[in-house]
Protein backbone atom coordinates (compact mmCIF):
# COMPACT_ATOMS: atom_id res chain seq x y z
CA UNK A 1 0.00 0.00 0.00
CA UNK A 2 2.86 2.32 0.76
CA UNK A 3 4.35 1.76 -2.66
CA UNK A 4 1.00 2.58 -4.24
CA UNK A 5 0.86 5.90 -2.35
CA UNK A 6 4.43 6.72 -3.42
CA UNK A 7 3.51 6.00 -6.99
CA UNK A 8 0.48 8.36 -6.80
CA UNK A 9 2.58 11.11 -5.17
CA UNK A 10 5.26 10.82 -7.86
CA UNK A 11 2.66 10.90 -10.60
CA UNK A 12 1.12 14.03 -9.05
CA UNK A 13 4.54 15.76 -8.94
CA UNK A 14 5.23 14.88 -12.57
CA UNK A 15 1.84 16.31 -13.53
CA UNK A 16 2.55 19.55 -11.59
CA UNK A 17 6.02 19.88 -13.15
CA UNK A 18 4.62 19.28 -16.59
CA UNK A 19 1.92 21.94 -16.02
CA UNK A 20 4.52 24.51 -14.88
CA UNK A 21 6.71 23.69 -17.88
CA UNK A 22 3.74 24.14 -20.21
CA UNK A 23 2.94 27.50 -18.66
CA UNK A 24 6.55 28.70 -19.03
CA UNK A 25 6.63 27.59 -22.66
CA UNK A 26 3.36 29.41 -23.37
CA UNK A 27 4.71 32.55 -21.65
CA UNK A 28 7.92 32.45 -23.74
CA UNK A 29 5.87 31.96 -26.89
CA UNK A 30 3.58 34.87 -25.98
CA UNK A 31 6.57 37.16 -25.29
CA UNK A 32 8.26 36.19 -28.55
CA UNK A 33 4.96 36.74 -30.45
CA UNK A 34 4.90 40.33 -29.19
CA UNK A 35 8.61 40.81 -29.92
CA UNK A 36 9.69 41.15 -26.30
CA UNK A 37 13.27 40.16 -25.58
CA UNK A 38 13.34 39.22 -21.88
CA UNK A 39 17.06 39.99 -21.23
CA UNK A 40 16.73 43.34 -22.99
CA UNK A 41 13.56 44.12 -21.00
CA UNK A 42 15.32 43.32 -17.71
CA UNK A 43 18.31 45.50 -18.72
CA UNK A 44 15.97 48.39 -19.54
CA UNK A 45 14.15 48.00 -16.21
CA UNK A 46 17.51 48.03 -14.41
CA UNK A 47 18.70 51.16 -16.31
CA UNK A 48 15.40 52.94 -15.66
CA UNK A 49 15.61 52.10 -11.95
CA UNK A 50 19.16 53.46 -11.72
CA UNK A 51 18.21 56.68 -13.54
CA UNK A 52 15.09 57.08 -11.38
CA UNK A 53 17.11 56.64 -8.17
CA UNK A 54 19.77 59.11 -9.32
CA UNK A 55 17.16 61.66 -10.35
CA UNK A 56 15.36 61.30 -7.03
CA UNK A 57 18.54 61.65 -5.00
CA UNK A 58 20.32 64.41 -6.93
CA UNK A 59 17.49 66.32 -8.66
CA UNK A 60 14.12 65.99 -6.96
CA UNK A 61 15.26 66.02 -3.32
CA UNK A 62 17.32 69.26 -3.62
CA UNK A 63 14.54 70.95 -5.59
CA UNK A 64 11.93 69.89 -3.04
CA UNK A 65 14.19 71.03 -0.18
CA UNK A 66 14.66 74.41 -1.87
CA UNK A 67 10.92 74.76 -2.40
CA UNK A 68 10.24 73.92 1.25
CA UNK A 69 12.84 76.45 2.39
CA UNK A 70 11.30 79.15 0.21
CA UNK A 71 7.86 78.27 1.54
CA UNK A 72 9.16 78.60 5.12
CA UNK A 73 10.71 81.99 4.29
CA UNK A 74 7.49 83.20 2.70
CA UNK A 75 5.49 82.07 5.73
CA UNK A 76 8.00 83.74 8.02
CA UNK A 77 7.77 86.99 6.03
CA UNK A 78 3.97 86.89 6.12
CA UNK A 79 4.02 86.21 9.84
CA UNK A 80 6.41 89.12 10.41
CA UNK A 81 4.22 91.40 8.28
CA UNK A 82 1.18 90.36 10.30
CA UNK A 83 3.04 91.00 13.56
CA UNK A 84 4.14 94.41 12.30
CA UNK A 85 0.58 95.18 11.26
CA UNK A 86 -0.61 94.17 14.74
CA UNK A 87 2.08 96.34 16.37
CA UNK A 88 1.06 99.27 14.19
CA UNK A 89 -2.58 98.80 15.15
CA UNK A 90 -1.55 98.56 18.81
CA UNK A 91 0.51 101.75 18.49
CA UNK A 92 -2.46 103.52 16.94
CA UNK A 93 -4.71 102.33 19.76
CA UNK A 94 -2.18 103.47 22.34
CA UNK A 95 -1.83 106.89 20.70
CA UNK A 96 -5.62 107.21 20.60
CA UNK A 97 -5.77 106.28 24.30
CA UNK A 98 -3.05 108.84 25.10
CA UNK A 99 -4.94 111.51 23.17
CA UNK A 100 -8.16 110.57 24.96
CA UNK A 101 -6.37 110.72 28.30
CA UNK A 102 -4.91 114.12 27.41
CA UNK A 103 -8.36 115.34 26.47
CA UNK A 104 -9.77 114.07 29.77
CA UNK A 105 -6.94 115.70 31.70
CA UNK A 106 -7.45 118.89 29.72
CA UNK A 107 -11.17 118.79 30.41
CA UNK A 108 -10.43 118.15 34.08
CA UNK A 109 -7.99 121.03 34.08
CA UNK A 110 -10.58 123.27 32.41
CA UNK A 111 -13.17 122.20 34.96
CA UNK A 112 -10.85 122.98 37.84
CA UNK A 113 -10.07 126.32 36.26
CA UNK A 114 -13.77 127.08 36.04
CA UNK A 115 -14.28 126.22 39.70
CA UNK A 116 -11.42 128.49 40.71
CA UNK A 117 -12.76 131.21 38.46
CA UNK A 118 -16.23 130.84 39.97
CA UNK A 119 -14.86 131.19 43.54
CA UNK A 120 -12.79 134.13 42.52
CA UNK A 121 -15.82 135.63 40.76
CA UNK A 122 -17.46 136.05 44.11
CA UNK A 123 -14.54 138.20 45.23
CA UNK A 124 -13.73 140.10 42.06
CA UNK A 125 -16.16 139.44 39.28
CA UNK A 126 -14.48 141.35 36.44
CA UNK A 127 -10.90 140.22 37.12
CA UNK A 128 -11.98 136.61 37.54
CA UNK A 129 -13.73 136.54 34.15
CA UNK A 130 -10.66 137.86 32.36
CA UNK A 131 -8.28 135.52 34.18
CA UNK A 132 -10.58 132.52 33.66
CA UNK A 133 -10.66 133.14 29.93
CA UNK A 134 -6.86 133.36 29.91
CA UNK A 135 -6.55 130.03 31.72
CA UNK A 136 -8.99 128.36 29.35
CA UNK A 137 -7.04 129.61 26.35
CA UNK A 138 -3.78 128.38 27.85
CA UNK A 139 -5.31 124.99 28.63
CA UNK A 140 -6.57 124.64 25.07
CA UNK A 141 -3.16 125.61 23.71
CA UNK A 142 -1.53 123.09 26.05
CA UNK A 143 -3.96 120.40 24.87
CA UNK A 144 -3.31 121.32 21.24
CA UNK A 145 0.44 121.35 21.82
CA UNK A 146 0.28 117.98 23.61
CA UNK A 147 -1.91 116.62 20.80
CA UNK A 148 0.62 117.79 18.19
CA UNK A 149 3.48 116.27 20.18
CA UNK A 150 1.71 112.93 20.43
CA UNK A 151 0.86 112.92 16.74
CA UNK A 152 4.49 113.72 15.90
CA UNK A 153 5.70 110.94 18.20
CA UNK A 154 3.22 108.52 16.61
CA UNK A 155 4.39 109.57 13.13
CA UNK A 156 8.03 109.06 14.07
CA UNK A 157 7.26 105.64 15.59
CA UNK A 158 5.31 104.56 12.49
CA UNK A 159 8.13 105.85 10.28
CA UNK A 160 10.64 103.89 12.36
CA UNK A 161 8.51 100.76 12.05
CA UNK A 162 8.22 101.29 8.29
CA UNK A 163 12.01 101.63 8.02
CA UNK A 164 12.58 98.51 10.12
CA UNK A 165 10.02 96.59 8.07
CA UNK A 166 11.54 97.83 4.82
CA UNK A 167 14.99 96.97 6.10
CA UNK A 168 13.94 93.43 6.97
CA UNK A 169 12.00 92.93 3.75
CA UNK A 170 14.93 94.17 1.70
CA UNK A 171 17.23 92.13 3.98
CA UNK A 172 19.96 94.76 4.05
CA UNK A 173 21.26 97.38 6.46
CA UNK A 174 20.22 100.91 5.54
CA UNK A 175 22.62 103.82 5.67
CA UNK A 176 21.79 106.91 7.71
CA UNK A 177 20.85 108.88 4.58
CA UNK A 178 18.56 106.11 3.33
CA UNK A 179 17.00 105.78 6.79
CA UNK A 180 16.43 109.56 6.95
CA UNK A 181 14.95 109.53 3.44
CA UNK A 182 12.56 106.67 4.34
CA UNK A 183 11.61 108.44 7.61
CA UNK A 184 10.83 111.67 5.75
CA UNK A 185 8.80 109.83 3.10
CA UNK A 186 6.83 107.90 5.73
CA UNK A 187 6.25 111.10 7.75
CA UNK A 188 4.98 112.90 4.64
CA UNK A 189 2.61 110.05 3.86
CA UNK A 190 1.33 109.92 7.43
CA UNK A 191 0.94 113.72 7.47
CA UNK A 192 -1.20 113.49 4.32
CA UNK A 193 -3.39 110.88 6.01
Amino acid sequence: MLSYLLFLATAGEVEKTSTVTKLLQELRKLLSDFGVDLPLLLAQILCFSIVAILLWKFAFKPVLATMEERQRRIESGLKYAEETRAKLAQAQLESAAIIKQAQLEGAKFVEETRKIAKEFLDQQQKDATARGNELIAKAQQAIELEHKKMLEQARLEVARLVVITTQRVLAKELSDTERARYNEAATREITVI
